[in-house]
């Protein structure tokens, strides 16, 4: 305890003292008291004026950190980054392009058959299927689908037995983000029994099987096709 020369006070510790002095006995202290308030306050400033510098680096480095998070983390995948105007030949040159079944639209409800399977080209309805990632319960019916390519649209054709749960949070996000009437991406339920991939890869008339996702392989080639279908090129 720190007692109190010029009162009855007594104190925890000499800086609450040193408060003290110069609150309440301003007028009163010796040169030696004066010279010690005197410190005590310049001390205290110092240490003020030090916080500064310290909040704004870190108030910048937080600002850095959330950019860096923005532009990383939701731009690197998941759809959140900009497709380039065109695939890279690496991936385009494995690309295989089959040859149109036609573009005829039939009444909703007509038996539709097709020479390749999942198809990537054909007879349709007048409808056409949004973007999205469906499941065997949302899926809409093939005669959309392949409206979907004739519009443009990128459809994978998965395997529901062998998606892992990440890829079709990841289809969820492109679905998401490319929902354009004439550039949309589509995840839908193979058609196949016996798939031959796991993931295939359509626009209208190309396919590209992966067994293995790989989601730079799927974006190069939605730049080379997305938005490019018969009806309507919008790119």
């Amino acid at each position: 305890m720190v007692d109190c020369e010029y009162c009855d006070g007594s104190f925890d510790s000499e800086d609450a003292y040193l408060d003290h002095l110069g609150s309440a006995h301003e007028g009163e202290l010796g040169s030696i008291d004066q010279r010690r308030v005197a410190e005590h306050d310049g001390s205290d400033e110092s240490r003020s004026l030090s916080l500064g510098p310290a909040i704004l680096i870190g108030v910048v480095g937080f600002s850095i950190a959330i950019v860096v998070y923005v532009v990383v983390f939701m731009g690197a995948g998941g759809g959140g980054s900009s497709l380039p105007d065109s695939g890279e030949q690496a991936v385009v040159s494995q690309v295989t392009t089959q040859e149109s079944e036609g573009t005829q639209h039939v009444d909703r409800g007509t038996e539709l058959t097709y020479e390749h399977m999942p198809p990537t080209s054909g007879p349709h309805y007048a409808d056409w299927a949004t973007g999205g990632y469906y499941d065997d319960e949302t899926a809409p019916p093939l005669g959309e689908v392949v409206h979907a390519l004739e519009h443009g649209a990128i459809v994978v054709y998965y395997d529901p037995d062998g998606i892992d749960p990440d890829v079709r949070e990841s289809f969820r996000q492109y679905g998401n983000r490319y929902t354009d009437d004439f550039m949309s991406f589509l995840a839908v339920p193979t058609p196949v029994e016996d798939p031959a991939a796991t993931y295939v890869l359509t626009a209208w008339t190309k396919r590209l099987d992966m067994d293995e996702y790989d989601e730079e392989t799927m974006r190069q080639f939605m730049a080379e096709y997305i938005g490019r279908g018969p009806e309507q090129q919008v790119r």
